[in-house]
């Protein structure tokens, strides 16, 4: 799993370095682009176009007999039933590219929270490192350090939640860069990545963890080792929100908005029938 996350990673990090330095809303806008192009050519690939085409004239052809014959209750009811009827139809046409498109869209979802999920740290920034231990492990037993490189600072000892089998440490971050931070616990090591940059567009993985499905949703770093005794180390970042007229917006609603914009906008210069 972790090489096709790592070849999707390089490729999506491809795409975004021209917008690094730039606002996000330059990168946002680009890859709802692509993605739209790629909706379309799925879509036409997958999906029964001809039959599409008919069945949305004949919806058409049914409202124009519910405008021409409104007074006319049998001919207006029959109308009405063949118009569901027509609509059912073009819901199984659209059916088979839905599913089709789901899974490359969940792997392109799952990346672009990389990029616009988190905001990196700056120089000064400070965050909480969480570790959570196996249920096995008994966190005040336990022997868990955490250690820094040097343009990271450890600010506090551990503090131990034994309800729930996490530790916390404060972070600062002291310069730029891509830093690797060090679990040591029973003799085995976890490193994670922390990012510490100025840069507007950054790819952030706030969680390296031993679950499979954890590494689906944050495919930025392998999975934490099975026999490892702790189940993910998180970095706690701040949430990145892409601001708009002085809105603060969650980058999922941009994208499904803008994707689905340029997907009807160049759906007639791709011929395609949605």
């Amino acid at each position: 799993m972790w090489t096709f996350n790592s070849l999707i990673g390089r490729m999506f990090a491809l795409i975004f370095f021209p917008f690094r330095s730039l606002h996000p809303w330059f990168a946002m806008v680009f890859i709802s682009f692509l993605t739209g192009l790629l909706m379309l050519f799925v879509f036409r690939l997958t999906s029964n176009q001809k039959g599409i085409r008919q069945v949305k004239d004949k919806i058409k052809a049914h409202l124009l007999e519910l405008r021409l014959f409104k007074d006319s209750l049998p001919v207006t009811l029959k109308a009405q039933g063949q118009i569901l009827k027509h609509n059912l139809k073009y819901i199984s046409y659209s059916a088979k590219p839905m599913l089709v498109m789901i899974i490359p869209l969940l792997v392109i979802l799952a990346q672009l929270n990389l990029w616009f999920g988190y905001e990196a740290l700056r120089a000064g920034d400070t965050a909480l490192v969480k570790v959570v231990l196996k249920k096995s492990v008994a966190p005040f037993e336990a022997d868990v350090e955490l250690e820094a490189p040097p343009g990271l600072a450890v600010e506090t000892p551990p503090l131990r939640l034994v309800e729930t089998g996490e530790v916390y440490w404060r972070i600062r971050a002291k310069k730029e860069g891509v830093h690797e931070l060090r679990v040591k616990l029973a003799g085995q090591n976890v490193t994670k990545t922390v990012i510490v940059t100025a840069k507007p567009l950054a790819r952030v993985c706030p969680m390296k963890s031993a679950s499979l499905l954890d590494g689906l949703l944050f495919p930025g770093e392998k999975l934490i080792p099975s026999r490892t005794p702790l189940t993910f180390v998180e970095i706690i970042y701040p949430a990145k929100r892409l601001n708009l007229a002085g809105l603060g917006l969650h980058w999922l609603i941009p994208y499904l908005v803008l994707s689905v914009l340029f997907g009807f906008i160049f759906k007639r210069p791709f011929r395609v029938e949605i």
